[in-house]
């Protein structure tokens, strides 16, 4: 298992050293100057040639380019991303209260989001074509296909503005956290609870069950065993789950005012602060490969013979 996680963490390496490569490269692809962008942030009322030719060589924009993208590929291995061009205060002072922010948001609704998924992909599968498997099915593709800034909205208007229960923006207290939490529950919840169903569904058909079932195996054991050999194919799916929910989070930190990266990259994609959106795109894609990566070694460890696939 050991020599797995070593050669599965070895493949990640080098897709990360090509997905910086790439985000590099499209931000020196913007139509305007880092440096035009840094002089109209400090308010420069007029812009000449020998004012960015200055500034370039400040920021080091008069350099080669494949030096400036070690200088930037050594750096952020430090977790140096620069300094922003807008405010100048270094970018993890900023990008790193903001990540841990939505990391809290994330990791509160990724824990949501899989035990109701479990729960109710279970109990829809062991009932199936009963009338509880319908109507959770019905109700929660209804939900799932409304839009988050819309379902927010109604749900701000309701408990915050009729009912006054609960607030609409920060993260003063545990109840900041109920609107947004379930707003990305219910859009996720409502999809990944088929892959359980589908999956455990899958299993009750195999000949193990009916072999158990026909020499007096309690049921509660019977479904224990389904459910654990219905969960690897889930756990791909629920650690996928926490990446793209880290960077779908933009339109709910947006709509409650939440102090997360989603707020932060929006503002900085308005105002063309390009280290910030580097260290963004660069977190976010971090987080799949990391992700993809854990799923693969859970899963390895769950059924030994996916190991010798590497």
């Amino acid at each position: 298992m050991g020599s797995y996680m070593m050669k599965r963490i070895l493949v990640s390496i080098p897709l990360l050293l090509i997905i910086s490569f790439l985000t590099f490269v499209f931000m020196n692809l913007s139509p305007q100057d880092p440096a035009e962008v840094v002089l109209h942030a400090q308010g420069v009322p007029k812009i000449t040639d020998e004012l960015m030719t200055q500034t370039k060589a400040e920021l080091g924009l008069d350099k080669p380019f494949i030096v400036r993208y070690f200088d930037w590929l050594v750096a952020c291995l430090q977790l140096d991303f620069g300094n922003s061009y807008v405010t100048g205060q270094p970018v993890w002072s900023l990008i790193g209260p903001a990540f841990l922010n939505t990391l809290k948001l994330t990791v509160v609704s990724s824990v949501v989001i899989i035990i109701l998924s479990i729960l109710l992909g279970v109990v829809c599968a062991l009932r199936e074509g009963t009338i509880i498997d319908q109507s959770v099915r019905g109700f929660s593709f209804f939900l799932a296909t409304m839009p988050p800034y819309w379902l927010a909205s109604l749900m701000i208007w309701y408990f915050a503005v009729k009912l006054d229960l609960l607030p609409t923006n920060g993260m003063d207290s545990y109840k900041s956290y109920i609107l947004p939490v379930a707003v990305i529950a219910i859009n996720y919840a409502g999809i990944y609870f088929r892959v359980v169903r589908s999956s455990v569904l899958n299993h009750l058909n195999e000949d193990y069950v009916l072999y158990a079932r026909a020499c007096g195996v309690p049921e509660r054991k019977i479904t224990m065993h389904i459910l654990r050999n219905s969960l690897q194919v889930a756990v791909s799916i629920f650690c996928m789950a926490i990446p793209i929910i880290l960077g779908s989070t933009v339109v709910i930190e947006n709509v409650f005012a939440w102090p997360g990266l989603g707020s932060l990259s929006v503002r900085s994609i308005l105002s063309r602060d390009f280290p910030i959106i580097q260290a963004y795109v660069l977190i976010l894609a971090a987080a799949f490969v990391l992700f993809n990566t854990l799923s693969d070694i859970i899963n390895a460890a769950m059924n030994p013979k996916l190991r010798k696939g590497l």
